[in-house]
């Protein structure tokens, strides 16, 4: 029986449907969230070294998963549009032709990381046991990128028709059972299975996100939207295809762009030592934790502004855009304080390592202050993408994360002499720098697409 997840957003007070769309959307990134943060855990109960190798190895991972990432947001923003030009019709093909699409990209891209990753991996880290650990990893971690990428693509349909609900169902279930996965995978049954150590942890996700895979596609072919598909909507169409990569391709390559970025600090890293890799490691997770209330925020803009954008409802989008900085700004006043006084006590149930504790807090201090500024960027991105423009956060974000992180790094240490801190400067000044840029490139393009940003006058 088809399911009426049909919300119509372009009706209704903006406020609940920030609520309806917010609150499941953080919620699912928190126990995302969460579970990498079991992950981090249990390597620590390893070693310093095991949870270098989980930092480098993921974000190697993480240069793949890109594609799902961009696949969800241009599903997402198209099905959005087409809900709000009430074009049945054209949404559902486009969502069976972006599942399509997933299955391909994910067999292209198994082949390309098997052969590519442990060429990213080498040159992030120095020979030794964090490498080998990190190698390891990523070659199991392979074998979850179906999970990821389809049941991404999958939550990007979902979101245009208001549904946040089922990916944090999803998220909660596979964060609980990573609690039972991980030591069980790692250590064994005493006396029945010796376990398979580090590697263990990469086999737990392997088999909790195939079954978020199974349960998100199971929500989208009970859409009413997919009632009547047939097979041969699922046939590669040129010209879906080419809507669906015009509008990943920029966001994909974005991610690609802050991957890159990561790896960037990772080598300006490794030269103060695995401390500092771990270090980062963990705060990034830490970090991931209080922005997921401006993440779910600033996700649910993209269909909220998407199906407002596809109605000409130019008001309303305006309105959207107002109400997600004002909660933004709202929450980042709590979220301050704690990263700027609470890095330390933050980092302790990760490490006990002194060392780990003080590199990793000084990280968090600099991210207070960049905390709002992160939540206009998202919510700048969601923007551009509803408004069919993500080429836009691509040259953004090569500026921020390319262009900006590495040369403001080499300015602070090479030129400056910074120890760590030259690099949490740097990315600070190519966030804050990238920030400007974002606030004229959005009101420009808002200009040609609606008139602008500021409310009309009547």
């Amino acid at each position: 029986m088809a399911l009426a997840m049909n919300d119509d957003l372009t009706t209704g007070p903006m406020l609940t449907h920030y609520r309806n769309l917010a609150i499941p959307a953080a919620l699912g990134m928190l126990f995302s969230t969460l579970y990498n943060v079991v992950d981090v855990y249990f390597a620590g109960k390893l070693s310093t070294e095991a949870q270098a190798g989980l930092a480098i190895g993921y974000q190697a991972f993480f240069i793949m998963m890109a594609v799902g990432f961009g696949l969800s947001s241009a599903l997402s923003a198209l099905v959005s549009n087409a809900k709000g030009e009430k074009n049945t019709k054209a949404g559902r093909s486009l969502a069976a032709q972006g599942l399509g699409f997933g299955v391909i990209a994910t067999a292209l891209l198994m082949v390309g990381g098997w052969f590519a990753g442990p060429h990213l991996i080498a040159l992030v880290s120095e020979p030794g046991s964090y490498r080998d650990a990190a190698l390891g990893y990523f070659r199991v971690l392979i074998l979850a990128l179906p999970g990821f990428l389809l049941a991404y693509g999958g939550n990007g349909i979902l979101q245009a028709h208001g549904d946040t609900r089922s990916m944090q169902r999803a998220m909660m279930i596979a964060f609980f059972a990573n609690i039972g996965l991980n030591p069980l995978m790692m250590f064994g049954v005493p006396g029945i299975w010796g376990g398979m150590g580090f590697n263990g942890i990469a086999v737990a996700t392997v088999i909790s996100q195939t079954g978020v895979m199974a349960f998100i596609l199971s929500r989208v072919f009970n859409l009413n939207m997919m009632d009547r598909v047939r097979r041969a909507e699922f046939v590669p169409d040129p010209d879906c295809y080419k809507a669906i990569v015009e509008q990943m391709l920029p966001a994909t390559t974005a991610l690609v762009v802050m991957f890159v970025s990561g790896f960037v600090v990772q080598f300006a890293l490794k030269s103060f030592g695995e401390d500092a890799i771990a270090a980062y490691g963990v705060a990034l997770r830490i970090e991931q934790i209080l922005l997921l209330p401006v993440l779910g925020m600033t996700s649910a803009l993209l269909p909220i502004a998407g199906q407002n954008f596809g109605a000409k409802e130019y008001d309303r989008v305006r309105d959207a855009v107002f109400v997600c900085w004002k909660l933004g700004f709202a929450l980042s006043m709590i979220a301050m304080p704690l990263l700027w006084f609470g890095g330390a006590w933050a980092m302790r149930p990760f490490t006990s390592d002194s060392d780990v504790i003080a590199i990793g807090a000084s990280y968090l201090l600099v991210d207070g202050f960049l905390f709002p500024i992160y939540m206009m960027l998202f919510s700048i991105n969601s923007l551009l993408q509803a408004m069919k423009r993500p080429i836009y956060t691509l040259w953004i974000s090569i500026y921020r994360q390319g262009f900006g992180v590495a040369f403001f790094i080499w300015v602070f240490i090479a030129l400056l002499g910074f120890d760590v801190w030259g690099v949490w400067l740097g990315i600070g000044v190519a966030v804050s720098t990238g920030w400007v840029i974002a606030l004229v490139v959005a009101a420009k393009v808002a200009d040609r697409q609606m008139g602008g940003l500021r409310p009309q006058k009547a």
